[in-house]
């Protein structure tokens, strides 16, 4: 999996005009364990057991085997320049005709590998966006406002 710290040197580099991001849905849930692994990930709840069928939430391989699974997909779709983290995508260009057919074409790519796509988790192509919990404008990051507002708001817990 990449460093958070270095996609957002790679993004910055591009100072970028328009951007949009794409959130896989349920991204774990979209990948079916091999039937021989199954019986690792089972587990009782109230005297009845379940045995997990999907890429849990929680195991501490699940971001990895994730991120390169999406990965993997959207190399072998010869998708257009863009920055991964697991299930988080962005692409970026000088104009939004130019993001909107990137963007339109991972999705694509990633409709055909199995992966669900909900419009609301898709934004752009915009001047402004937030990825990765930052703001993104003109190549430049900036922590939204909302955070700053709530992290100084906070009382002090050792008074």
């Amino acid at each position: 999996m990449p460093d958070m710290l270095g996609l957002q040197y790679k993004l910055e580099s591009k100072a970028a005009k328009w951007y949009a991001t794409i959130d896989i849905a349920n991204a774990f849930f979209s990948i079916p364990l091999a039937e021989e692994c199954r019986p690792q990930f089972a587990f009782t709840w109230r005297g009845v057991q379940y045995t997990w069928n999907r890429l849990p939430q929680g195991w501490k391989h699940s971001p990895t085997i994730c991120h390169g699974l999406i990965q993997a997909a959207l190399e072998k779709g010869e998708a257009p320049e863009h920055l991964q983290y697991i299930d988080d995508i962005i692409v970026w260009g000088n104009t939004a005709a130019e993001v909107f057919e990137k963007g339109k074409k991972i999705i694509q790519i990633l409709l055909e590998a199995g992966f669900a796509i909900k419009k609301s988790k898709v934004k752009g192509p915009a001047h402004e966006i937030q990825f990765l919990g930052l703001k993104w404008q003109d190549g430049r990051q900036q922590i939204p406002t909302e955070v700053i507002n709530k992290i100084t708001a906070m009382s002090p817990t050792n008074q």
